[in-house]
């Protein structure tokens, strides 16, 4: 088998994503740093080498393999919810708002990308927004509510009637 051949590509990227799943992102990254070039699977090694970073707090590099995950496949939600983690990391929230945002326009009934969307939205000192999207993850994802107490991204909003109702009210927002 060569060290091309689509068989030995695959199993690399699917031993890298193992190592992601056990948590050993240096293992990971040394298998996707191993090649330059991952033919017909530029997506996966680029998005699995930004996950990997991602794990490794190297966020700036990160973004790197990310982008490029994201040019490939411009709709794809998990590249995005790394943008948007990422992002938020490196003091870029308004990319991290915008990925998200294309995210949301993508997959509006996704419940994740809106509580994201809550906290960076309320990071950016914008707690109109922040409260509209918070509404919105909850409405889709009640369980969400349970996340609310541990977010030191709310701290802005806490002490407010409208958060402190969306934080303690078990009933939907609707």
């Amino acid at each position: 088998m060569s060290a091309n051949s689509p068989i030995r590509i695959h199993r690399l990227l699917d031993e890298a994503e193992g190592y992601l799943m056990l948590e050993l992102p240096e293992y990971a990254l040394r298998i996707l740093q191993s090649r330059d070039e991952w033919p017909r699977m530029a997506f996966e090694a680029s998005f699995l080498k930004g996950e990997a970073l991602r794990s490794l707090e190297r966020y700036r590099e990160a973004l790197g393999a990310l982008d490029v995950a994201a040019s490939l496949r411009p709709d794809d939600i998990g590249v995005a919810l790394a943008q948007g983690w990422c992002y938020k990391r490196t003091n870029r929230l308004a990319e991290a708002v915008d990925a998200l945002e294309r995210a949301a326009q993508s997959e509006p009934d996704n419940a994740l990308i809106h509580y994201n969307l809550a906290c960076y939205w309320s990071l950016a000192a914008n707690p109109s927004r922040a409260l509209a999207e918070l509404a919105v993850a909850l409405d889709l994802d009640p369980e969400l509510r349970r996340l609310i107490a541990e977010e030191s991204d709310f701290n802005a909003l806490r002490g407010s009637p409208a958060f402190e109702r969306l934080a303690n009210d078990p009933a939907p927002s609707k």
